[in-house]
């Protein structure tokens, strides 16, 4: 079978976190399956199934003709349509919001998610048929880890000015992931927050007036680390420093971090979301050699 990945990654947004990272290492662990079960190859035209790895709503996410026999699609959520105020699509993005749900229904054989939640929004705002959705969990990378005592730690602690007692949050400052929150629950703690994402660390360059970052807006930053972007190496040893991981979201269609913060061996907070309820209360085991499996399944029996 030989598949075409059209990766759809906007490299300033997605390439180190989210989709991008998501993408990647789905790439990398089909590479290691069987020759003879897969072939990934750049150009659609030569391919048995394509398979789109990023849909926004709001813009034009698939071709208007099918470029191969099959085509899957990976929607991650769809979080612009849970919070419209916050996400206006303006009149050009509903445009693009029907054709996008025409293009779904009538060229893709498959739709891959991250999780039920996830799930049950495509058949409410895309009016997909259950049937035609797979939920394949994404996993922890292999990197992220209990780590043994070592220099590390005085080098992490000196490389990012971290204080003794901290927790940490990973990720964006989106509407959904509760920020105000989150810094509101740090400061009546007593506890220091420290935040690892590159949009926390620019918020004094952002447009605050902008209706999806307007929540940001008067916050008190005084007891927040804003350290921006951190590479995985590093982030590692932040989660294995942190007295505690906080995942305060009001709505996710998966979270990675928490999982990664599991795998390093540190207590984690999270809100009773579906989502969050769905990852943490199974007792699953998450492997990206099984994601890589399932997806195989749905190339196959699409």
């Amino acid at each position: 079978m030989k598949v075409a990945i059209e990766l759809g990654v906007n490299p300033s947004l997605d390439a180190v976190r989210g989709i991008g990272v998501h993408t990647n290492t789905l790439i990398k662990e089909l590479g290691k399956l069987e020759r003879n079960e897969l072939t990934i190859v750049s150009d659609p035209k030569n391919a048995d199934v394509t398979h789109y790895t990023k849909f926004n709503p709001f813009f034009i996410s698939l071709p208007f003709f099918k470029p191969s026999k099959k085509v899957v699609i990976t929607i991650h959520d769809l979080i612009p349509l849970i919070y419209p105020k916050h996400y206006p699509p303006g009149i050009r993005g509903r445009m693009f919001f029907l054709i996008n749900k025409h293009l779904v229904k009538k060229n893709v054989d498959a739709i891959i998610t991250i999780s039920e939640t996830s799930k049950k929004d495509i058949v409410r705002f895309l009016g997909i048929a259950p049937r035609k959705i797979h939920v394949i969990y994404l996993a922890p990378r292999k990197i992220f880890r209990r780590m043994e005592d070592g220099r590390w730690k005085t080098e992490i602690t000196k490389r990012y000015g971290l204080p003794e007692s901290f927790a940490l949050y990973v990720g964006d400052v989106n509407y959904n992931k509760n920020i105000p929150g989150l810094i509101e629950m740090c400061k009546d703690a007593g506890i220091k927050l420290v935040i690892a994402g590159k949009q926390a660390k620019e918020i004094e360059k952002l447009d605050l007036d902008h209706p999806e970052l307007s929540h940001l807006k008067g916050l008190d930053w005084t007891n927040v680390i804003r350290l921006g972007f951190v590479p995985d190496e590093d982030l590692v040893g932040l989660y294995n420093l942190a007295d505690v991981y906080i995942q305060p979201s009001l709505y996710e269609g998966f979270a990675l971090p928490l999982l990664e913060a599991k795998a390093c061996g540190t207590w984690v907070i999270a809100t009773r979301i579906p989502t969050h309820v769905e990852i943490l209360g199974r007792g699953r085991k998450y492997s990206w050699e099984a994601t890589a499996k399932e997806t195989l399944n749905v190339y196959k029996n699409c």
